[in-house]
């Protein structure tokens, strides 16, 4: 018997929120100690963040990382 487990993708509404506060993706990352390449790779969906980053994300954005970050499920 085989069970099969979902993979899935991590999302982001990063753009969106950096958007509402009215923040470049190079203020974003000095507020966060990023480069702003992480910013943009975070925001591309091309980096996954650490938890320490996405806290700090939120943080500064003044979200819930949950409000930032989902999982949606992908095709294998």
């Amino acid at each position: 018997m085989f069970v099969v487990v979902p993979s899935y993708i991590l999302k982001n509404r990063l753009k969106v929120a950096r958007a509402e506060k009215d923040l470049s993706q190079e203020e974003l990352a000095k507020m966060a100690g990023v480069t702003r390449q992480t910013i943009s790779a975070v925001e591309t969906g091309q980096y996954c963040p650490s938890t320490k980053l996405a806290l700090t994300l939120a943080m500064k954005l003044g979200k819930k990382v949950e409000e930032l970050f989902y999982l949606e499920e992908g095709n294998d």
